[in-house]
């Protein structure tokens, strides 16, 4: 494999020089300002101080599953690395110390020598895992899964996952599905552990006034979701007394949900405004354009449309926070990222877009949602420990 990953070095080193042009101009946008300068020009991201426990994760949802691992790692030397401006923030919570991962060009001077590395879900890096192993560091993958949908694109390219996944010592993945299909790669070592989500603490920050009417939060969506939901609300509303409460998944597009909002107001005479005007839910409908606010939201909801599975391209969005609040769940049918989670909650409806005022008639009558199971992380922590 080493004459294979010097050609791998090499064509990532190409496709890096003639991405230079692209990745100046993105680092301009907000979403990236932070997180390109310091994964592709090392702009202010050193090496870690220390070595020590190295967890690796993409993005905010799988930072925020962490939790439970380091409360029980109190203690050790926490390192932490991640890919999205959302993730770095929420980690920068943690003790820890917190970076973006560099290219993959930049990890063979850049990596020291972790006594162990953790990495969640599907965060394949080839010279990640080579170089890692290469220091002689411990490597584990985490929470892994590959989904049904993509599961044809690793097989054919079989030989090459096959290799670089069984450099894990340990693979621990979220359901006998994704095991099988580690397996039908090759890949050793691998073990049903369920998915660590499971054992996240759930709480909201603060303590919201709910209102006597009903909320409904449409929380993490995406582009396009919103006039679903704006339309099937501006219909509820008409034999319903309640109020839309907006969280668009991520913060550059508050801006543009909010002038769709005022259309839809101005077009139905409703009443419309931002969050963080007064934080104050005395609205039609509301844009929360804070982040860290949704499980606040959730807490002092009756209904919640979780965004990121009305169109084919995300995969869903977490259901376990909404559940945990016991709020009514409607969601969309493209929940091939989250199927695991969602086999763990009952009382979800799965609807297309168009049938979202439907099924908010619907749940008036359905209780709320819950989920009834919880996992054990003493496997993985004595693992982590060795």
């Amino acid at each position: 494999m080493r004459f294979f990953t010097l050609i791998y070095y090499f064509l990532a080193l190409l496709l890096y020089t003639v991405a230079l042009p692209l990745l100046a101009l993105l680092s301009f946008k907000f979403k990236y300002r932070e997180s390109i300068p310091s994964r592709f020009f090392l702009y202010k991201n050193r090496k870690f101080e220390k070595n020590g426990i190295w967890f690796h994760v993409c993005s905010l949802g799988e930072v925020r599953a962490l939790a439970p691992l380091l409360q029980e790692l109190n203690g050790a030397h926490i390192n932490i690395t991640t890919i999205t401006h959302t993730g770095y923030k929420e980690a920068q919570k943690y003790q820890a110390e917190v970076r973006y991962l560099p290219f993959e060009i930049f990890l063979p001077l850049w990596i020291k020598s972790p006594k162990v590395l953790v990495v969640l879900e599907a965060e394949f890096w080839h010279l990640l895992f080579t170089v890692v192993k290469a220091r002689g560091s411990k490597l584990i993958l985490l929470n892994a899964r590959i989904s049904e949908r993509s599961f044809p694109k690793y097989m054919r390219l079989g030989w090459f996952y096959r290799k670089l996944l069984n450099y894990c010592d340990y693979i621990y993945v979220q359901s006998e599905a994704d095991k099988n299909r580690f397996v039908a790669l090759g890949v050793l070592h691998v073990k049903v552990l369920g998915n660590i989500k499971l054992a996240q603490k759930i709480e909201a920050h603060r303590t919201l006034l709910k209102p006597s009417w009903e909320i409904i939060t449409a929380g993490s969506t995406h582009e396009g979701e919103e006039s679903s939901i704006l339309s099937a609300f501006v219909a509820y509303k008409k034999t319903s007394n309640a109020s839309l409460i907006i969280v668009p998944r991520h913060p550059e597009r508050f801006e543009k949900v909010f002038q769709e909002i005022v259309l839809v107001s101005k077009e139905n005479s409703l009443t419309c405004k931002r969050y963080s005007e007064d934080k104050v839910l005395d609205a039609d409908i509301i844009l929360v354009d804070m982040m860290g606010e949704l499980n606040n939201i959730y807490a002092i909801s009756d209904i919640v449309i979780l965004g990121g599975a009305f169109k084919e391209d995300v995969g869903g969005h977490n259901p376990l926070e909404p559940s945990h609040f016991g709020c009514k769940i409607i969601t969309g049918k493209h929940i091939f990222n989250q199927r695991e989670l969602f086999k763990y909650v009952h009382h979800v409806q799965f609807v297309k877009p168009e049938d979202i005022g439907e099924a908010l008639e619907v749940a008036k009558n359905m209780p709320p949602s819950q989920v009834d199971e919880k996992i054990d992380l003493e496997t993985i922590i004595k693992e982590i420990r060795k």
